[in-house]
Formats: structure tokens, sequence, C-alpha cells
């Protein structure tokens, strides 16, 4: 929600002394003042979301303990919550998020389908929409079409953009190709049966068969209703707190983070300031030791034949992108500094970006030559596509050659500057 506007402050005038008041007139004056709290705006609150967020949270806090409190713990139940949370939460950062959001890999039916289904099961909406509020989020991130706009408030960008009508809906310009495909469009026209049928009937239905209606309850309440929650705020988290907590290594041009903490509970989407800077990345934790099960879902359904294409940022351009941003700071801490660096050590700093400019231009270059030969193989000789793999690979070791140098010079700067 807006803040309530408040009075523009004035500059205070001299004090002037008051005369006299017995206590009733001060009461009296106390009583005429208006109340400071803000008045919600009953009408701009979106009263189907509010209702389910809020029912689900409250059946979780109140009917989960007391089902517990009289049918106790059982590995039935502790395995059945795991195994919808899992899979629906899979199904929102793999098929909502990276295939369907980003496109950053192809899959075939079956793992449409599955994602889908499960999404669903999720309850956030269809995969058409839910694309398409990302895909306008990345396209406006932190600006006021941004629909979880983090400037607007931590709990906006968490829940309250959900709760409230702040703006319109997002139009479905943003996903024109995923309205030609026949099962993301089969999926938003039955949505909402979809998801009552894959989230609460199929845990229930499951509970049920397993250990007659005491265990369809607990379905109900562990594996349905409480997962909701769960995946929910999951993924209310990525909007909120990766978008207020962790390290920017990337970029700055954004408010969206990295945290090795939220990568842990939110399968992988952690590595935000990542995410942001090369969106269209299968993976989002890029480091060998980034923990992405995403990541690795997607590079396992590859080694089955499920998936294909998958889309990767070369480790040059990551690299870069992490030198850009340290330069970008080095020079604001230069800029800042009323006393300027000595001589030798600016000249080495001015020749390291010089020497590192270059590697960096000469790799694009040879870079987009290879990958044109490659992609018109008729018209290029098998010896021509060689020389330029070569002349490619070289252009690479100059690139990492010049990035070290720049570090070496960049470790001598902050010396300087301790």
């Amino acid at each position: 929600m807006k803040p309530v506007l408040e009075k523009k402050t004035q500059a205070a005038p001299a004090e002037v002394p008051e005369p006299a008041v017995d206590v009733l007139t001060a009461i009296k004056r106390v009583k005429k003042r208006k109340s400071p709290m803000p008045r919600i705006s009953w009408h701009l609150v979106h009263w189907p979301n509010t209702l389910f967020l809020m029912g689900t949270l409250l059946v979780t806090l109140i009917g989960v303990p007391i089902y517990l409190w009289n049918y106790g713990l059982n590995a039935f139940q502790v395995t059945l919550f795991l195994v919808f949370f899992m899979s629906t939460g899979i199904s929102i950062t793999l098929g909502y998020h990276r295939l369907f959001s980003h496109l950053s890999f192809k899959a075939t039916w079956p793992v449409r389908l599955l994602t889908l289904l499960f999404g669903a099961a999720a309850f956030e909406n269809s995969a058409l929409c839910w694309a398409a509020d990302h895909r306008r989020h990345h396209k406006f991130v932190d600006h006021e079409e941004d629909p979880y706009d983090i400037s607007k408030g931590f709990f906006h960008a968490h829940m309250g953009w959900i709760l409230f009508r702040l703006q319109e809906d997002s139009p479905l310009d943003f996903v024109r190709d995923l309205e030609e495909q026949p099962l993301v469009s089969w999926q938003n026209r039955h949505y909402r049966t979809i998801a009552i049928m894959m989230g609460l009937v199929l845990p229930t239905v499951i509970g049920w068969c397993w250990g007659g209606w005491s265990a369809a309850l607990g379905g109900f309440l562990m594996a349905g209703v409480a997962r909701v929650v769960a995946v929910h705020h999951m993924t209310f988290l990525i909007n909120s707190l990766c978008h207020t907590l962790g390290n920017r290594p990337y970029s700055t041009r954004c408010t969206a983070r990295d945290s090795s903490l939220m990568a842990f509970f939110t399968f992988g989407e952690g590595y935000h300031n990542f995410h942001h800077e090369f969106q269209h990345d299968y993976r989002n934790g890029v480091k060998f030791w980034h923990f992405d099960p995403t990541k690795w879902c997607i590079w396992l359904l590859h080694q089955l034949g499920l998936v294909a294409q998958l889309r990767r940022v070369p480790a040059e351009k990551i690299m870069m992108a992490e030198v850009a941003e340290q330069q970008r700071q080095l020079t604001a801490i230069l800029d800042a500094r009323p006393v300027p660096l000595a001589e030798n050590i600016h000249r080495l700093l001015r020749t390291a970006q010089e020497q590192l400019h270059q590697a960096s231009l000469n790799w694009e270059r040879r870079k987009e030559a290879y990958a044109q030969a490659a992609e018109r193989k008729v018209e290029a000789s098998r010896q021509r596509i060689a020389e330029l793999r070569r002349e490619f690979r070289e252009a690479a070791k100059n690139l990492h050659a010049a990035v070290r140098q720049w570090r070496e010079t960049h470790q001598l700067v902050q010396a300087a500057l301790a």
C-alpha cells in the first residue's frame, strides 16, 4: 500500500509563550486532533487472493497443530509433504520460471505437461499469467511498472502486490509466444480446476488410499494446505529478500542480490543478481559450488533426452561482468578520494584497463566470426572453421590473461588505498 501523504513541514516559527490553560481545556484539544492511523482502501483489496492466502495460513497455523496433537506425525505424512513440496516447487522454478518465462531451454511435451500440472498445484496462477508478471518485472525492475517493485517496500514485494490491486494486471502482450503453445493455453483456461485437483484433492486421495480418513485429512492439511503456504513464501522471498539482502557481484544497477542461504530454500533461485544480469541462462548458480537443484534437474533431463538447447552464457562474458562491476566500484572510490593515486600506480591501472578492453574486443570479434562460420558450414571450408576456432581459443586465452593482469593491478590499488 502507498503511504498516506503527510503535510509538508514548514520552518518552525519563533517560540511565543502560550497563555496558561487548565487541564480540561487541554484534554478537549487532544480529543479534537485527528488520528494519525492510516486508513485501508478496502476497494483496492483483491479479496479472492487475500482470503485464500490468509485462509491457508490460518489453517496451517491452527488446523495442522490440532491434527498433529490428535494423530501424531508419521513417515507417510512427512514423505507426502516433501514429495508435493519438491514437485510443485521445482515445477515453479524449472517450469514456470526458467522454461516458460525465460525460454532457457526447450522441453518435450511430458516435461511441459508435468510442470504445468504441478505448477498449477502451487496455486501461483497459470503459467501464462505468472510469466507475464515475471517478464514485466525484468523489463521494469525497481520502477513503477514492476509488479513487485522492492522500492515500494518489503511487504509489497513479498505479497502486498498480490493482496492489493495497485496496478493493472500484466498484459498478455508479454507472453504472445506462450499463448501459441497448446498445453500452456489449456492450463490457463482450466487453471483453477487443475490447481484444486492436483494441489488439494490428489494428496487427500493418496492419504485415503494409504490409511483411511485420518490419513486423508493429514494429506489434505499437510501435503495440501501447509505445503501450499511453504511454496508460496519460498517464491515470495525471492521477490522480497533476494532484492534486499546479499551480494551484487555482477551488477549494482538493480536491487537483485545473490544469497547462498536463499538458494538453499528456493531450489537454487537465490543467485538473483546473476539471474537479473543473465536472465536467459538455464543456470542461476553458475559456480560449480553453488547449490542449484533446478540446474541439476535440467542437466539430468538433458542427459535423458527430455530437454534440449540449454542456453548458457559464455564464461568469459560472466567474468567480464564481474570485472566491470569491480571497475565501477573502484572508480567510485577513486572519484570520492580527496588525494589522487600515485602516478605510477595510476599508470599501471590505466594500462591494465586498456589491455583488458582490447582483449575483450578481440574476443568478441573472434567469437562472432567463429559462430557465423559454424552456422554456415556449406559456405565455409572445414579448414577455415578450424582456423577460426583456433583464433577464438587464442583470443579467449588472451582475455583470461588480461583479466588476471587487471585483477593483480586492482589488488595493488586496493593496497594503496588501505
